[in-house]
This record gives C-alpha cells, sequence and structure tokens, in this order.
C-alpha cells in the first residue's frame, strides 16, 4: 500500500481519495474549501491544512484540480515531494501537462498525466475511464493506485497524451449532449411522447452512455452537477486551442462549444453540462413546464 498525498477534494477527487483509503491506502488530503477537507477526514483520510503538509513523505501524489492554472499554483509545493511519483488526474491543456512535467522532471519527481472520464458516480464507484501519458516504467509504477480507481486504465502515449485524449473525449460527449439536446427539442415540438421516445431511441443505432446518463436529467429539467457547464466549457477551449496548435479544423466541436459558452452566459455554468438542453429550447421558443 501507499501513502499518497492528494490534492483537491472536490466533486470527484473526495470519492477518487476515499475509495484509496478504503483500499488500504495512507492517504494525506488537502483542499482550498476546509469543509471539504473535513468531509475527507470523516471518512478515514488524513487531513492537512496546504499542500506542502499533504504531500510530505508521499510515494505517490495525485491532482484533481480544476484548470491549467490551478495546478501551475500547487507545482512548487507538489515538487517538495522529492522522489515522488506526481498523477496529475485534471483536466489541463497538453502543453501544460508538458511543461509541469519537465518541471517534475528538472526537480526528480516522476510525472504522469492521467485525466479521467465518468463523471462524479465513475469517481464514488471506482470506474472511471483513465487515459495515462507517461512513461512506460512510471505507468506501471501507478497502476496499483490507479486499478483502485478505475476500470478501464489505458495508457496512450507520452506525457501530455493523456490531455489530448482528454480532450477527444469532451468533444464526443458535448457534441452526442449537445444533438441529444436538439432531438428531444424536436420530439417535444411535435408534442411526441418523449418517455417512450428515448426509450426506443436508447435501444438503437443511437443509443449512447450519453443517452443512457443524461437523457432523464433533460426530461426533468433536473440539472443537479455532475460535471458542471463551467467545465466542460473550460474543456472545450482546451479542445479547441489543441486543434489550433496541430492545425486541425473542428467545425462541429466549435459549434457546440459556442452552445456551451451560450450556457454560461445564461447563467447555467453551476448547472450539469446536460442544461444545455435549456439554450436549445430557447433558440426553439419552448418555455419551460
Amino acid at each position: 500500500m501507499a501513502k499518497v498525498g492528494f490534492v483537491g477534494l472536490g466533486i470527484m477527487g473526495l470519492p477518487m481519495a476515499v475509495n484509496l483509503v478504503r483500499a488500504g491506502h495512507d492517504v494525506t488530503g488537502f483542499n482550498r474549501s476546509p469543509g471539504k477537507t473535513a468531509r475527507f477526514a470523516e471518512q478515514g483520510g488524513t487531513a492537512e491544512d496546504d499542500v506542502r503538509a499533504a504531500v510530505r513523505g508521499a510515494e505517490v501524489v495525485i491532482t484533481m484540480l480544476p484548470d491549467s492554472p490551478d495546478v501551475e499554483a500547487v507545482a512548487d509545493d507538489v515538487l517538495t515531494a522529492k522522489g515522488a511519483l506526481w498523477i496529475d488526474m485534471s483536466t489541463i491543456a497538453p502543453a501544460t501537462a508538458r511543461a509541469v512535467a519537465e518541471r517534475a522532471r528538472q526537480a526528480g519527481v516522476r510525472a504522469l498525466d492521467a485525466p479521467v472520464s465518468g463523471g462524479e458516480q465513475g469517481a464514488v464507484d471506482g470506474t472511471l475511464s483513465i487515459m495515462v501519458g507517461g512513461a512506460d516504467d512510471d505507468v506501471a509504477a501507478a497502476r496499483p493506485v490507479l486499478d483502485v480507481l478505475g476500470k478501464t486504465i489505458v495508457h496512450v502515449g507520452p506525457v501530455g497524451s493523456g490531455q489530448t485524449v482528454k480532450a477527444a473525449n469532451q468533444l464526443i460527449v458535448a457534441g452526442t449532449i449537445g444533438l441529444v439536446a436538439e432531438a428531444l427539442t424536436l420530439l417535444r415540438a411535435q408534442d411526441v411522447d418523449l418517455t417512450s421516445a428515448v426509450e426506443v431511441l436508447s435501444g438503437g443505432l443511437a443509443g449512447s452512455a450519453v443517452l443512457d446518463r443524461k437523457a432523464t436529467q433533460m426530461l426533468t429539467h433536473e440539472f443537479t452537477p455532475g460535471f458542471r457547464v463551467d467545465l466542460h466549457h473550460k474543456d472545450l477551449g482546451i479542445a479547441l486551442g489543441s486543434a489550433r496548435e496541430a492545425g486541425v479544423p473542428l467545425p462541429l466541436g466549435a459549434a457546440v462549444a459556442q452552445l456551451m459558452a451560450a450556457a454560461r452566459t445564461q447563467g447555467h455554468g453551476d448547472l450539469d453540462h446536460s442544461a444545455l438542453l435549456l439554450v436549445l429550447e430557447q433558440l426553439a421558443g419552448i418555455s419551460r413546464d
């Protein structure tokens, strides 16, 4: 069992850290919001008041933070854990992942980028899909920890590759959410029974994990966040930025990024990303029940 320092105990990070504790790892956690750190302590973890204390003596450091600047902000403190393996499971720009990994190498810390997909429920259940970028030996060393957190764990290439795959994942998810929202808006406008329509769509080629997990929220207009609009907007910005660097056009991705931006502008940033439906309904002149 490993001594783990866990930085970032948010919607995803808290259940991930708790799962590591339950698996027998010695986990010390830190979060900027003290309430989350207290909840972690209540569930068997060790709480600390700052990053350096959380990573002191750690063999493995995991960061689960909102964005590139957040990871960069804690890097100096994380890199005090000399000889540790740093697994950044945040979703950040691939270029940032590579830059942080180079800083880690110079400081004597091994680094992986290992963003995840699966949402809050996947974090709770320990069934996340984890896309890992880094050196073969470092990925092998991380497996005992990653196996607790995810069900599908794939080494996708050198450092930064995990973030590129995550950007592709977010494109597919956002695009699918957008099309599900359009389909439900069309069905509603034609007075079709939505529950029956979703049932038959789910059984055919249109079926998907997105339809299975998000249709109910869309039908009930219950958008308790599993993954917030604000974060998906950020992720689409990463995807478009990476595409610009690579000279790759993403016309559909750009369109759904604009819809996600509209959702934020309309005040839906803290809602689940399935709230993209609200934008489509507004465009169609459909008022909420």
